[in-house]
């Protein structure tokens, strides 16, 4: 039996806090955070039910690190590192081989690289090179049920600058008909079209405004680690798919009320082997639940899982950079275990084949002559 741990953080104070004290919701967000700020890390969920195609089993922890996206970013980081040690002593006191970095407790600091070495006696792992291969093999093949192939398609990667954007850039840069960089600083994005250029099909573009940067795009592929919502109805072309990654969300929720001609994705929701439950911690008859399906997973916590079934108990993915054959690994040990993309999700809810027919047909799209690619042989 091989055995993991995840660090998870509340997105929303006021909504997270009040689903275990309802009386939260009427008091100020300001006044939640100092209450979250106070209290200690804690296992919330068991995780229970994994079983690799190669017969290895799992067991796991899902363990509650006490801080918002916006404390992770204003709180000394000092505080933020002390609160994650916390995190990474209760994984090895349950036994843990490996922990993985959920959310904004994989951006803070330099991505799990001082954590790292702060924890002895367990792996740690970002999970951002499984995030990668899933958001790619998402996007992709919606866009094929949209009616765009790749190879005829505009790309833009939003939060080009940063680890995640850079590659997925990479990597489709060498199939779509065109990519577009979009980021806060041209400096980053110059290192990544420097880093691209070899590969791509054509020449590559480079933008610090959102809307101009995705005003030609058909895929758009956003990344970055703002705090609030940064892609507004405005921005996006009919008929776009957007593969929203960032947790919290760079897609506004504006986009789903206003536009019916747009295809809105979150990247990364994985089936996981197995019959996976998440009994809440000291009560077993409960369910933690990401709002997704049951047995489906966020593509960080599968890496974890990933390599835990595969009994590599080391440091995987740390730091700003993930490599392409850190992509291409993830997604072969990934096959070997049977996980895989499950179907897609949209603002917390299931896409049906009926809802993305109806955007393709507001957009005017016309289908796709081809069948749909499969996420095995999506581009990595």
């Amino acid at each position: 039996m091989q055995r993991f741990a995840f660090i998870i953080h509340p997105i929303d104070a006021k909504r997270d806090v009040a689903r275990k004290y309802p009386i939260a919701r009427y008091f100020p967000e300001v006044l939640l955070e100092q209450f979250i700020k106070s209290r200690e890390p804690m296992t919330v969920s068991s995780v229970t039910g994994v079983k690799s195609k190669t017969g290895e089993e799992l067991e796991g922890w899902l363990i509650a690190c006490p801080l918002t996206p916006r404390q992770f970013v204003t709180l000394p980081l000092e505080f933020v590192y002390r609160r994650l040690e916390q995190c990474g002593q209760i994984a090895m006191e349950l036994g843990a081989g490996i922990i993985g970095l959920g959310a904004f407790t994989s951006v803070v600091g330099d991505g799990g690289i001082t954590l790292a070495s702060r924890l002895k006696g367990i792996a740690v792992t970002t999970g951002n090179s499984y995030t990668v291969a899933t958001a790619i093999q998402g996007a992709v093949k919606a866009a094929e049920l949209m009616g765009v192939a790749l190879r005829d398609a505009s790309v833009a990667v939003v939060g080009a600058g940063g680890s995640i954007g850079a590659t997925c850039a990479e990597i489709l840069s060498a199939d779509a008909a065109s990519i577009s960089l979009v980021g806060r600083g041209l400096p980053a994005l110059e290192t990544t079209a420097e880093r691209i250029s070899s590969r791509a099909r054509s020449s590559v573009r480079m933008f610090t405004d959102v809307a101009q940067g995705l005003r030609d795009a058909d895929i758009v592929i956003t990344v970055t680690s703002a705090v609030d919502a940064v892609i507004l109805p405005e921005h996006i072309k009919s008929g776009a798919v957007v593969c929203d990654v960032a947790r919290p969300r760079d897609v506004s929720t504006r986009v789903a009320a206003e536009r019916k001609d747009v295809l809105v994705i979150e990247g990364g929701v994985v089936r996981v082997p197995g019959e996976m439950r998440l009994p809440k911690y000291g009560k077993p008859d409960e369910q933690f639940s990401f709002g997704f399906e049951p047995g489906t997973a966020y593509a960080c916590m599968s890496e974890t899982m990933i390599l835990a079934l595969e009994g590599r108990y080391e440091n995987f993915t740390l730091g700003k950079d993930v490599s392409s054959r850190q992509v291409e690994e993830i997604g072969h040990l990934a096959e070997r275990h049977g996980f895989h993309l499950e179907g897609f999700r949209s603002f917390e809810r299931a896409v049906t084949a009926e809802h993305i027919e109806s955007v393709r047909k507001a957009a005017h799209r016309p289908a796709l002559d081809v069948q749909p690619v499969e996420p095995e042989s999506l581009p990595r």
